[in-house]
């Protein structure tokens, strides 16, 4: 205490802030999914309770729960009224976009500003309503959602009295009162903290009669208690430990006594407590002399305000890296879905990341689109991804299938299914990836009859992986291959995509929705007519808008056996390096495309140049059927293909048979390779084109009065 000749200065202990990690985590959060680029302040709330401890004092805590579920709400809504252990404190958090605007914010305005709203508060009495309005604080932070680094300053404004108060006596309250009234004064206080209607009130009086009997009242009796010949202390909830100054929260109290009430000369006590009842030999009651400042008189003044809080360097700002703390699995997902969530800031605000990370992915083939096309996924926030394959990781697969390393390599080579698994767990510990090792059966690849059980259990159980996935990716490098699948989403309307190479060419498509879905309910007939055939093939119906068609719908013979009798250049997918990358990106982006359009599957294909395809546009752009791109000419085209009533794979005539003879169908079509040309009428198409003969005009015309000789 410094002294003159009036009496010592009061002085008083600055309020000290915790703020918990949660927090920090909370703010990221409430910045990545609502914030994004808005600066506006928002209101916060902090916590704390009077000093419990001889040795410590209480801080202002900064919780999970001091922030809005929304920045629009006002008051975080999770605060719990009438907790003692948490007397709720109003604050204001103005965060910012980036380092450097954090380091040039004005933070002596800012501070004046709080403090003006400490002022009006008391000016206009809602201070007596409401005294936790006399501990606002301020919060400026920069979040650096990179390296998990925030950077905060933070502030407990205090009105400068002007001239400062005096004090005339300080001391243990125990030392103060009498014996009967320290008893009655401690029975008032437990029961005040006891109660859920006033436990958080940091503010009140203590009134002691002539008789030694105490009461405590709100701030708004003031004046009834005036009337009733009884000693007045202003007591409030003091968070400071130390015998020789009372806490930071007198600062503002006495100003509002003294501008409020115009009292003069002030007996206070600073209530602390242990083990949760109060502690009158903690406690201090101390008198002060305080006079008005003439600038108060006028109403548009404002007071000084100080009360940045200090590091230990004292400085203002402080630094706090959670990089170190933070679990890594937590980590890498924060990471991971940083880009995502910027997108939603400006560019792509109705980015559905829920929905992205809860669709569950089967991939066909671990090789190199499938590779490719589960890093694409996760990039795109997919967290649940299988992938099925039953070949190996040979020596030369690792430099063109980026999930394998050359250890996947040794020892004959590791399952590419489970090594692509393992790969991407290592990548994203996040992902629930799972890999598969089983065969896709095949028309054209006939099945001895001692091997039928294992594979009619493959096919139930791709069946099975189907039916349990929302979304399925065929890349596989076989023709064939594809066409089981392919029925089997037709059958199960899922959203399929194929991927498919050449050596400097690609093919990504998106499959049409299954044809006995609600959407469509397509005809059956047989035609024998070659021109109602192709009609039926290519053309809309005239009642109805056609279904998108399938890998197979512009075949017009059943798939059979690829491998057989081919050289090493046809047994290995030979391609330029950079086409299944492209392949693959472009795959992922229509799968994307695909979840976030309202008809979803059933969207009908669209154009570059479409001016009248009928649909609004779509924040991810166009959503076309086939893309076909030619790395040699570096170019792409987008084509549209219906479904072919004559489909191997996805037309009802087909489908309804799978539905009506179910694993006897799919034996019967691997095994007799003209059996589905048979049943979908492919058969009668070839012979019918076969036969169709065209009369050419031989005769010259001997007429050639019109010829000019030349």
């Amino acid at each position: 205490m410094s002294g003159d000749e009036k009496g010592p200065v009061l002085q008083f202990a600055t309020f000290q802030s915790s703020v918990d990690e949660g927090f920090w985590h909370g703010l990221s959060s409430l910045k990545l999914n609502k914030l994004k680029t808005d600066e506006t302040p928002i209101s916060i709330m902090g916590f704390y309770t009077p000093c419990s401890n001889p040795h410590v004092s209480s801080h202002l805590t900064l919780l999970a729960e001091s922030l809005p579920t929304e920045p629009s709400d006002g008051l975080p809504t999770a605060t719990t009224h009438g907790n003692r252990n948490k007397c709720s404190v109003p604050g204001t958090l103005y965060n910012t976009n980036t380092l450097e605007g954090y380091q040039s914010l004005d933070k002596k305005g800012l501070l004046q500003a709080e403090g003006k709203k400490i002022w009006e508060d008391i000016r206009s009495g809602k201070a007596e309503e409401d005294s936790s309005v006399l501990l606002r604080f301020l919060v400026v932070s920069f979040a650096d959602l990179k390296k998990f680094h925030f950077y905060y300053s933070i502030a407990f404004p205090a009105v400068v009295l002007d001239p400062p108060a005096t004090l005339v006596d300080l001391r243990p309250a125990s030392e103060w009162f009498t014996l009967e009234e320290a008893e009655s004064v401690s029975a008032c206080c437990n029961e005040w903290r006891m109660s859920s209607l006033t436990a958080d009130v940091p503010f009140f009086l203590v009134c002691i009669s002539s008789n030694s009997n105490a009461t405590i009242r709100p701030l708004k009796d003031f004046k009834a208690c005036q009337h009733e010949d009884q000693k007045i202390l202003f007591a409030f909830y003091d968070p400071y430990h130390g015998p020789n100054n009372p806490g930071w929260p007198l600062r503002n109290y006495l100003a509002f006594i003294s501008a409020r009430w115009n009292i003069n000369k002030v007996q206070f006590l600073c209530y602390r407590e242990n083990r949760g009842f109060a502690d009158l030999g903690l406690s201090l009651v101390g008198e002060a002399l305080i006079q008005p400042s003439q600038a108060w008189q006028d109403e548009e003044h404002v007071p000084k305000v100080i009360g940045w809080e200090l590091n230990k360097e004292r400085k203002v700002s402080r630094r706090v890296d959670l990089s170190t703390s933070m679990d890594p699995t937590r980590m890498v997902v924060s990471a991971a879905d940083l880009n995502l969530k910027l997108m939603r800031w400006r560019a792509l605000p109705s980015l559905n990341l829920n929905m992205l990370s809860s669709t569950k992915c089967l991939l066909l083939g671990a090789g190199t689109l499938g590779c490719q096309v589960a890093r694409m996924l996760m990039a795109w926030g997919v967290r649940k991804i299988t992938l099925v394959d039953n070949g190996k990781v040979a020596m030369s697969n690792p430099l063109r299938q980026s999930l394998y390393t050359h250890d996947d390599s040794l020892k004959g080579g590791t399952k590419k299914a489970l090594a692509a698994a393992e790969s991407l767990r290592k990548i994203f510990p996040a992902v629930e990836g799972e890999g598969i090792v089983m065969s896709i059966p095949m028309p054209g690849h006939p099945v001895p009859s001692k091997d039928e059980k294992n594979v009619l259990d493959d096919c139930k159980r791709l069946h099975d992986l189907v039916e349990s996935h929302d979304a399925v990716f065929l890349l596989t490098d076989t023709r064939e291959s594809r066409w089981l699948p392919t029925l089997l989403c037709a059958n199960a309307n899922k959203l399929t995509i194929t991927a498919a190479l050449g050596f400097d060419s690609f093919l990504v498509m998106r499959h049409g929705s299954g044809p006995l879905s609600a959407s469509y309910e397509s005809k059956a007939e047989s035609v024998s007519s070659l021109s109602a055939r192709v009609e039926e093939m290519s053309l809309p119906q005239s009642d109805s808008k056609p279904r998108l068609g399938c890998y197979f719908c512009n075949d017009v013979v059943a798939p059979v056996d690829s491998t057989a009798n081919r050289t090493l250049d046809q047994q290995c997918t030979v391609t330029r390096p950079g086409l299944a990358p492209i392949a693959s990106a472009l795959a992922v982006e229509l799968f994307v495309g695909i979840l976030h359009h309202p008809l979803g599957i059933s969207a009908e294909a669209e154009f570059g140049n479409s001016l009248d395809s009928g649909s609004s546009e779509q924040p991810l752009g166009i959503l076309p059927h086939q893309i076909r791109g030619a790395l040699s000419q570096f170019s792409q085209m987008i084509l549209v293909g219906h479904s072919s009533n004559s489909c191997t794979a996805c037309c009802p005539t087909v489908v309804s048979e799978y539905r009506k003879r179910g694993l006897d169908f799919v034996l019967q079509a691997i095994n007799h390779p003209t059996y589905l040309e048979d049943l979908t009428g492919l058969t009668e198409l070839m012979k019918s084109a076969n036969s169709f003969d065209l009369d050419w005009d031989n005769a010259t015309d001997d007429d050639d009065d019109d010829c000019v000789e030349i």
